[in-house]
């Protein structure tokens, strides 16, 4: 007899294939639009080229002049997008004009840049751009292979040199002189990726270390010296702790021009060693030695930018770093840079803009304007209102609306989104909502959730006055109640989490299907590898609708500016094509590329079309003596035919049948499938037997597409065993 298969919207991974009847449990680049599942649709790369780094932030604003822009931040550059072209807007930490500053060695690709002073250039991997360049002596490399270049930092041999490598080797009898040249130094972001640094090698059997800032010795060190000089020290505290090789050290003060002194060695039960010209410094903060308690989950933070406007300007903050602004209506606006905000802290989590009152508002930022050592993880400071670069602008008084609130339940500031009516702002525990309320306070500050606080500084998103988010602890939502949102799809999600790199994942919102996005790394991965969905649209308390998927997407902007949504992928094994304006010599962190989403059916980069391969599995149906297809699994079915049946079909589409005789059997596909449908197909015929069966629907190739309607399978009883 014929029997329609019947399937509920939404995967359901919360149950085991054999007690999956009438549910989908499990797909890859799909999604439920009114209930009904069908392929996503396709992306093209945008901008003709990669960018360096791994991007991790992506806005999109117009100004007043109607000029659209995206804003994309990597760990290395900020760039905008406008007009099909990437721009270089990133601001520029120092400028140091050389001459016969360039070494090279016949045979190597290696060239050493010497400084008349410290260069506090703080890490290898850092980039500088080389400008004006004049002529170089004794060496095949010419003046074109340097001028107007950027180049990512090989070593920082001392605190006046530092290496690049070039492309090719010296081939002459090695440079010795040169001419003029104008060393720019890009502000630093931090590292591609974040990783673990516990255990081995930290010197202590179970210490631990945090801290992004490393730097090198300028010249030896004794066992017993009580002070140390490196390349740079602007990034480490006025106080602290330093690891180098197996030692801790702690210090008391630092000049930030690279000298650490009343230097205290050995410190927590570490021995005093002499260490060698070149070797590693590393800030030590928050080691913990054996017995010690440990300050919490411990790595290596990566770079990460948060992006807004202030009307015209484009604001970007460094997580950790300085607030700089970029005037999009400037003379030449697209080859001018972004200058750091004057007056403004230099040490901050995150940044954004309230509107429509128009403060800028400082999270996880310095309690002493200027003192990055003051910096208070916990603490707000906000902008008088309207005025963000003016002497006066963040120092509170009786004339204006600027002010300061520290908050209270958690260790940290996470991250903060705007929303329709409050600003939301989560802490590792708990979430706040900020309002605006005008003076004398300016903003209220209320507590309205515990146990809930976000997992990195992008995995929350705000849309129709309602905030979704992640947390460690599962995800949530906030509609002016706290709400745990139900997941049938979380042990898949959790028991697979890498929950190391929690700055990597990021939220995202497609409007245009009521979806929002997770894109989180695995158990296997460092990075971004796998995304899950929520239909908030079609979603109901007796049924929420969750996708899931290997799409992975480091960033992700909504449609509102540009009309498709845009998201970046981030590729570590490749840097950017040298004939791009974007390129970086020497560069070792990966690049990322820049996509338009839904549009078309395929993935399409570097002029290249490929197919978005995607499919969807049932949970198996079985049958009893009396209730059809909602039986009990104690008699075989055969199945002799299936009628496939499409609301909408593009090119061909596979159809599959799982069989399996007991839950724990490994299922395998009939033996004349599967089978390939096409727009005309009417039915497939089979000879498909067993006690427990399942439909997959897939498809490999290129333009192709397809949303399922009801299909219907011909079976019969077929015996017990």
């Amino acid at each position: 007899m014929l029997q329609k298969l019947r399937f509920a919207p939404g995967i359901n991974k919360q149950i085991s294939s054999s007690s999956g009847e009438g549910q989908w449990t499990d797909c890859d680049n799909v999604r439920f639009r009114y209930g009904i599942p069908e392929k996503i649709g396709g992306w093209t790369q945008l901008g003709g080229t990669k960018i360096t780094g791994r991007n991790t932030a992506i806005h999109h604003f117009v100004t007043t002049n109607g000029i659209k822009y995206a804003a994309l931040g990597t760990n290395r550059v900020l760039y905008v997008f406008s007009g099909g072209a990437f721009y270089d807007i990133h601001p520029i930490k120092s400028t140091t004009t050389l001459t016969s500053a360039f070494t090279t060695t016949n045979g190597s690709s290696t060239v050493t840049i010497t400084f008349a002073s410290a260069h506090n250039i703080e890490n290898v991997g850092d980039v500088i751009l080389l400008d004006n360049f004049s002529s170089i002596t004794n060496s095949n490399f010419v003046s074109t292979d340097f001028d107007n270049k950027k180049f990512a930092v090989t070593t920082i041999p001392s605190d006046t040199t530092i290496t690049i490598t070039m492309p090719s080797n010296e081939s002459g009898s090695g440079a010795t002189t040169s001419g003029g040249i104008r060393v720019q130094y890009y502000y630093p972001v931090g590292l591609a990726l974040e990783t673990a640094a516990t255990g081995w090698g930290l010197g202590q059997w179970g210490g631990r270390l945090s801290g992004q800032f490393t730097s090198t010795l300028s010249s030896s060190l004794t066992d017993s010296a009580t002070s140390l000089t490196m390349a740079s020290s602007s990034s480490f505290s006025s106080s602290g702790t330093v690891l180098i090789g197996t030692e801790l050290i702690a210090y008391t003060a630092n000049d930030d021009s690279g000298t650490l002194s009343g230097l205290t060695r050995g410190s927590q039960g570490t021995t005093a060693a002499a260490h060698s010209s070149g070797a590693t410094v590393t800030d030590a903060a928050s080691f913990a030695a054996w017995n010690s308690a440990p300050s919490g989950d411990v790595v290596t933070a990566p770079g990460i930018w948060s992006l807004d406007n202030f009307g015209n300007l484009l604001i970007a903050t460094i997580n950790g770093g300085e607030t700089f602004s970029w005037n999009s209506e400037a003379t030449a606006a697209n080859s001018t840079r972004a200058t750091i905000l004057a007056n403004a802290p230099t040490a901050t989590a995150t940044t954004l803009v309230s509107t429509p009152d128009r403060h800028l508002i400082f999270f996880g930022t310095e309690t002493t304007i200027g003192t990055k050592s003051t910096k208070d993880p916990m603490f707000i400071r906000f902008s008088d209102q309207e005025s963000i670069d003016a002497t006066t602008s963040y120092t509170p008084s009786s004339t204006n609306t600027a002010g300061t609130q520290r908050l209270a339940d958690g260790s940290r500031i996470v991250g903060a989104i705007r929303g329709r009516d409050a600003i939301y702002v989560w802490t590792d525990t708990a979430l706040f909502i900020m309002r605006f309320v005008g003076p004398p306070f300016t903003f209220s500050f209320q507590q309205v959730g515990t146990n809930c606080g976000l997992i990195g500084q992008n995995a929350a998103v705000e849309v129709d006055g309602t905030a979704y988010w992640m947390s460690e602890n599962g995800f949530f939502r906030y509609t002016g109640k706290l709400e745990s949102l139900p997941c049938l799809v979380e042990d898949h999600v959790f028991d697979d989490l890498n929950t190391t790199p929690r700055q990597h994942i990021n939220a995202g919102l497609n409007n245009l299907f009521g979806e929002v996005m997770w894109f989180y790394p695995n158990a296997g991965s460092n990075t971004v590898n796998r995304m899950v969905s929520y239909n908030y649209l079609d979603s109901s308390a007796e049924r929420p609708i969750w996708s899931i998927g290997t799409l992975d997407r480091t960033a992700w902007s909504d449609s509102a500016i540009f009309g498709k949504p845009h998201a970046t992928d981030y590729d570590d094994s490749s840097n950017v094509d040298s004939t791009s304006t974007t390129y970086v010599q020497g560069n070792q962190d990966g690049c990322s590329v820049y996509y338009q989403h839904e549009t078309g059916l395929n993935q399409v980069l570097a002029g290249q079309t490929t197919a978005i391969a995607a499919n969807i599995k049932s949970g198996d149906f079985d049958i009893g003596q009396r209730e059809g297809l909602q039986g009990d699994g104690d008699t075989m079915m055969r199945v002799s035919r299936v009628l496939p049946d499409f609301l909408s079909q593009t090119g061909n589409a596979k159809i599959q049948l799982d069989l399996r005789d007991f839950p724990n059997d490994t299922a395998a596909s009939s033996s004349l499938g599967p089978f390939t449908v096409s727009p005309a197909t009417q039915k497939i015929d089979t000879r498909a037997r067993a006690r427990f069966i399942a439909l997959k629907v897939s498809n490999d190739s290129t333009d192709q597409f397809w949303r399922l309607g009801t299909f219907r399978i011909d079976y019969n009883s077929d015996g017990r065993r």
